[in-house]
């Protein structure tokens, strides 16, 4: 025999799932999934912005970080030249 509870929890699932459904596709949660996007693009706007200032920062470091090794390679190539001539 069927137990009358499990047929009550079926028919209130049933009829949650029906209302839930109502619900979601009703103007009012319309309005809030809008909103909710809106908020997300707003969102993802700032943080590309942030990462495009990061990526600049980080090109100028390696840049200043590229002179930097040239300089001290050119030096090193000149002391070379240094005591290759006082030998």
């Amino acid at each position: 025999m069927i137990d009358i509870t499990k047929i009550a929890l079926f028919a209130g699932g049933v009829l949650c799932g029906s209302a839930g459904f109502k619900l979601l596709k009703s103007k009012e949660a319309k309005k809030v999934y809008v909103h909710t996007t809106a908020a997300a693009l707003r969102a993802k706007e700032s943080v590309m912005t942030d990462v495009t200032r990061a990526r600049e920062c980080c090109g100028d470091i390696v840049a200043e970080a590229k002179e930097i090794n040239e300089q001290k390679a050119a030096e090193e190539a000149a002391k070379q030249i240094i005591e290759d001539e006082c030998e």
